[in-house]
């Protein structure tokens, strides 16, 4: 532990011992500020997925400052999530002791209960839960993947990406590069859209990667039958992974999938849970062979811990969705956690708009110990041109 933080514990527990009997002092920084932008990033080219097409994506930054230190945690959604922020959740925060992470977030999760937890509200409270945690850390000068405790040195990552709109040109560039320039074991590639045309541009694919796995994407767009025949066929390109093959709110779809799927496919979802009550839903019912989490929607690094717990107690591996770089600290804390995403669209405004975004080699990425904190820092000059709102 670095000097700075054992004094800071040192003078903590000299604090608590001169209080008298009936009397509390306050012995962490108060939170002083609750700060949120906007930005909107075009994306590099029309993309979509078996239900949604795209072409820009929007970051909801969150800043919570105490004692000296600014923490920063952010969320891909809706720049409503601004607004709530600022609106309900701050003054929840504004004079709270910086360390108690779980008492905030609770307070947040309870300011938000008429209007509705999950959605917006669990994006907002993503983003200021993440920026919580890396204020607790900067403030204590440890690396965030420290004060979770590290499962993993490094972690492997699979490239995703291979939207339904790409050529096959851009296809076959796009997930030929992660599979044999960045060392890949494994590559996603979205499909649903047209659905004639998947096994095509399945074959292609796989033509493309090599040795490496070919995972598929269809965002719930096929029917369990139409699903159940995919995953047959696909079978023989070797896929080892179909994510939300039918929608994930279809439990009993997803169950059935996974019962009847070639043996060698894993099953997965998750993306879409906002609480850990949706985690346990779905391993319940043994939906999932790989339960997916994204902090940047399920209530921050608190309740991604949280999700993943539930997983563990049910032996079900996780993965990390999206976001890879606000992930890596939380994921490399989950020995159970199989591969984090690197998704295109967040690893480019990642590395656009962040110092400290890991960067790929051999297939895997690595913890930041040399800052306290997730070790990414803003570059607001950079993002200006992106900024909608503050």
């Amino acid at each position: 532990m670095p000097a700075k933080s054992r004094l800071l514990l040192r003078r903590t527990r000299s604090e608590r011992s001169s209080e008298p009997v009936s009397g509390r002092t306050e012995t962490a920084p108060e939170i002083v500020q609750v700060q949120t932008s906007v930005y909107k990033i075009p994306t590099d080219a029309p993309e979509s997925d078996g239900t949604l097409e795209w072409d820009s994506t929007t970051l909801v930054l969150a800043e919570v400052s105490a004692g000296g230190k600014t923490g920063l945690g952010y969320s891909y959604c809706s720049n409503a999530a601004a607004g709530i922020i600022t609106g309900k959740l701050a003054r929840h925060l504004k004079g709270k002791s910086a360390f108690s992470i779980p008492s905030l977030w609770e307070a947040m999760v309870g300011a938000v209960r008429n209007v509705g937890w999950r959605g917006v509200d669990a994006n907002a409270i993503s983003a200021v839960d993440i920026a919580l945690w890396d204020l607790k850390a900067k403030l204590l000068d440890v690396p965030l993947c420290e004060l979770f405790g590290r499962a993993q040195d490094r972690v492997a990552v699979y490239g995703s990406g291979g939207f339904t709109s790409y050529e096959n040109s851009r296809l076959a560039e796009q997930l030929g590069g992660w599979a044999k320039e960045d060392g890949c074991r494994w590559v996603k590639m979205k499909i649903g859209r047209h659905p004639d045309d998947d096994l095509k541009r399945v074959r292609l694919a796989s033509r493309a990667i090599g040795k490496a796995q070919l995972f598929v994407d269809a965002n719930g767009a096929y029917s369990r039958k139409q699903a159940l025949q995919f995953a047959q066929e696909f079978a023989e390109f070797g896929i080892g992974w179909f994510e939300e093959p039918v929608s994930s709110d279809d439990l009993e779809g997803l169950r059935l999938l996974r019962d009847r799927a070639p043996a060698v496919m894993d099953i997965a979802a998750g993306e879409y849970g906002y609480e850990h009550f949706y985690f346990r839903r779905m391993v319940e019912a043994g939906a999932v062979d790989v339960l997916q989490i994204d902090c940047t929607r399920c209530c921050g690094y608190t309740g991604f811990l949280a999700a993943a717990a539930v997983a563990n107690a049910f032996s079900t591996p996780i993965s990390s969705h999206c976001a890879p770089a606000i992930h890596l600290p939380a994921a490399a804390a989950c020995a159970h956690l199989r591969h984090m995403e690197w998704f295109h669209d967040h690893v480019r405004i990642e590395h656009m708009l962040f110092d400290g975004a890991p960067e790929l080699r051999e297939g895997a990425i690595v913890p930041n110990l040399q800052s306290p904190g997730h070790g990414l820092e803003f570059k607001r000059a950079d993002a200006e041109k992106f900024r909608i709102s503050s």
